[in-house]
């Protein structure tokens, strides 16, 4: 496990060369506080998060769909306005860490994939540092409207109509095995997308499923700042200035008040 470093150590990356040969018990321990039974000791629906709510956990699926579909169309401007730029360098980083094309052209699934943010950066890598144009990814999002905006990105770009991109909607937490057979990934990518799962064992689960011997499972998510007086202007930056944006930039306060 290990840190990608960035000034604000927002975000960091979780990766694990080899996932295949390793346990995954003590990765899905972790997460356990995410989500719990599917019924508590008074028989009553399991809860789980949904932002800072608290909800039964047969709803968070829908109410996140929900919300990709409402901030779709303006996804991408609304992660410029409320990083200020930064989730590119964020991006970047981590691609650069991830060195796709280093050994030779490679299978990756991008889950929550969505716009293809991280799809098409892995792709540019390759073939720019190595002249790779054989490194394939399969971009997957559980939300149709989230991946319609990758395909009109895509649509852009030198890989379109190429073997090198295509899309799938799917569930991170329940992979079919026909779309998505055992040991057929050199690399698994889910950038800010795991807090949006219910259950983030099941979702490592499938990726250990789904990767080679030897795969890398990448996870890009938030952290916790560790300053006292920075996580401070942090939330008040996150529950007041972001849901702001969201109400004038895409007409939407309440999903922006999720996002963050």
């Amino acid at each position: 496990m290990s840190s990608l470093r960035t000034s604000s150590k927002l975000a960091r990356t979780c990766l694990n060369s080899s996932l295949k040969n390793s346990s995954m018990r003590s990765a899905s321990a972790r997460f356990n506080s995410s989500t719990q039974n599917s019924s508590n000791e008074n028989g009553r629906p399991a809860q789980t998060h949904f932002g800072f709510r608290t909800v039964d956990e047969s709803l968070k699926e829908d109410l996140v769909k929900g919300v990709f579909s409402s901030v779709a169309p303006k996804y991408d401007l609304m992660n410029d306005a409320m990083s200020m730029g930064v989730h590119r360098l964020w991006k970047d980083d981590f691609v650069t860490l991830l060195n796709p094309g280093r050994r030779g052209p490679i299978k990756i699934l991008d889950m929550a994939g969505g716009t293809g943010d991280i799809a098409l950066r892995m792709l540019d890598h390759a073939r720019e540092k190595y002249t790779d144009r054989e490194t394939s990814v399969l971009i997957s999002d559980i939300n149709p409207d989230m991946l319609k905006e990758g395909m009109r990105r895509v649509k852009q770009t030198m890989y379109y109509n190429t073997p090198q991109v295509a899309f799938q909607v799917a569930n991170a937490q329940e992979l079919d095995p026909e779309i998505f057979p055992d040991n057929s990934f050199d690399l698994y990518t889910i950038a800010f997308g795991i807090r949006n799962c219910t259950s983030i064992p099941d979702v490592l689960k499938q990726a250990h499923r789904v990767l080679k011997p030897g795969g890398t499972f990448a996870c890009l998510e938030f952290g916790k700042i560790d300053n006292p007086l920075l996580s401070q202007l942090y939330d008040v930056y996150s529950f007041s200035v972001i849901p702001m944006l969201g109400s004038i930039l895409a007409s939407d306060r309440e999903s922006y008040q999720y996002l963050v």
